[in-house]
């Protein structure tokens, strides 16, 4: 009635197939839907199996485990605040990164000497030498061209997986780098060199960082965990010590080295390996120790000391531990999903935790003070939890460090949304029958290993 008839008709011509109520009036619905074939094609775009990756992409399994986190762990996490309290949300680049290599040990045992013989050249930024030499954590991954990326710019690219790092502050970030170089080995792998663990309690203090808390988040990042030590000095310094310690509930992927084993005579290393192992046995708390190669990794002859006895023995234990570098791609997609599922175990606990700590809140009261009395109850809490859910006391956070980061970071429990126990029962059964589908794809499609 406004418009004339002949003129609405004119502009609707204009306007294409799409004509819609918001070309001429304002932003209204469509004045007569598209034709079905459209529809579909628009219900594609939108629909949740647009963007399911074909099963013939190779990263098919790392991408659909990243759309299982999205949905169902992702948003617990948020809900409940987890990063404050355990490590930060993952992303995409965290899953579809190559299986990580963290390359660990006190100054001048080899570990950039290693870098270079695996990556078959010398690396930027790095240098070799008796005396400590590397001062940063330099991430060796592949590319076109050698380059190196400062640390500041390298975690604050959503493609690479290091965004996560941000959180140790700019001290650890200008201390740390990713370099660049064209090697096929780095097409399937990345190597984190890292500086040399210092014995001196000034050293230490003097970083201006972490170290611990840093080593430790890489190696829960970690597909293998490298160890090294110098054949002609095993004294393992307290900061080393601390390092190792903090690799509770990650030895099934360490690996010790003992590295520089040509420079003694066949006696004197039988000595040193035995010295390692009681050493070892000290610091690591686990029953087994973990697998010592014994080896020298360098591009270069064996030293005149050596006995050529033993040879035989470091050219052995060389293969083997290559052979193991080399498999790591075979077995990361398993790998990826056994953390994803031990991650959301975890969520699950710090959701049943936080949703029983806040719904025990009243609308009107003390808030400030029902939540002291809270921390200070939190081991009985923890009982009357894991009696009622069939949870394992063990899977709760540590009461002390809850406590600390509660009263730190100024958190207000009664602001959380409890979860009720049919949500997290639903989320828990659907993560299980994905990852059970996963499983399954991930065993037909194994990759071969890099050698071949």
């Amino acid at each position: 009635e406004k418009h004339g008839v002949a003129d609405v008709r004119a502009l609707m011509k204009r306007i294409g197939p799409f004509r819609t109520r918001s070309a001429l009036w304002g932003n209204r619905w469509p004045v007569r839907p598209p034709f079905a074939k459209q529809w579909r094609k628009l219900w594609g775009l939108f629909s949740a199996e647009a963007d399911l990756p074909p099963k013939t992409d190779p990263c098919y399994v790392q991408k659909m485990l990243h759309q299982l986190y999205g949905e169902h762990v992702a948003p617990l996490e948020r809900r409940f605040d987890f990063a404050k309290f355990n490590t930060p949300e993952l992303t995409k680049a965290d899953f579809l990164a190559p299986p990580l290599v963290l390359l660990l040990g006190q100054y001048s045992t080899g570990k950039t000497t290693m870098v270079e013989y695996l990556v078959g050249r010398s690396v930027r930024g790095s240098h070799t030498g008796p005396e400590p030499t590397t001062d940063k954590f330099i991430a060796v991954t592949h590319g076109d061209q050698e380059r190196s990326i400062p640390g500041h710019a390298a975690c604050s690219d959503a493609d690479l997986p290091y965004m996560s790092l941000q959180t140790y502050g700019s001290s650890f970030l200008g201390k740390f780098e990713v370099t660049q170089v064209p090697s096929d080995l780095l097409r399937h792998l990345t190597l984190v060199d890292t500086p040399g663990v210092l014995s001196g309690e000034k050293q230490r203090v003097n970083r201006g960082y972490d170290f611990a808390a840093v080593t430790q988040h890489l190696a829960e990042r970690a597909d293998l965990v490298m160890l090294l030590f110098d054949c002609s000095k095993l004294d393992i310094s307290d900061e080393f010590k601390e390092v190792v310690r903090s690799l509770d509930g990650q030895h099934d992927r360490v690996r010790c080295l003992l590295n520089k084993a040509d420079v003694v005579d066949a006696d004197e290393l039988f000595r040193v390996y035995g010295a390692l192992l009681w050493s070892l046995g000290k610091v690591i708390n686990v029953p087994e120790v973990p697998r010592v190669f014994v080896a020298s990794m360098r591009d270069k002859p064996y030293h005149d000391r050596s006995d050529t006895a033993n040879y035989a023995l470091f050219d052995r234990e060389r293969a083997s531990l290559l052979h193991e570098l080399h498999e790591l791609p075979r077995h990361s997609q398993i790998r990826r999903i056994n953390e994803t599922v031990k991650r959301w175990r975890a969520v699950r606990t710090h959701a049943t935790l936080c949703s029983q700590l806040a719904a025990s809140f009243s609308l009107i009261g003390f808030r400030d003070k029902k939540q002291v009395q809270l921390l200070a109850d939190l081991e009985r809490i923890y009982a009357g939890l894991a009696q009622q859910h069939g949870l394992n006391a063990a899977d709760f956070p540590d009461a002390k460090r809850f406590r600390r980061l509660v009263d730190t970071l100024g958190v207000k429990m009664w602001q959380w949304q409890p979860a009720s126990d049919a949500l997290l029962a639903d989320t828990d059964s659907q993560v299980c029958e994905k990852v059970r589908l996963l499983l399954d794809a991930a065993n037909e499609d194994l990759p071969k290993n890099i050698l071949e």
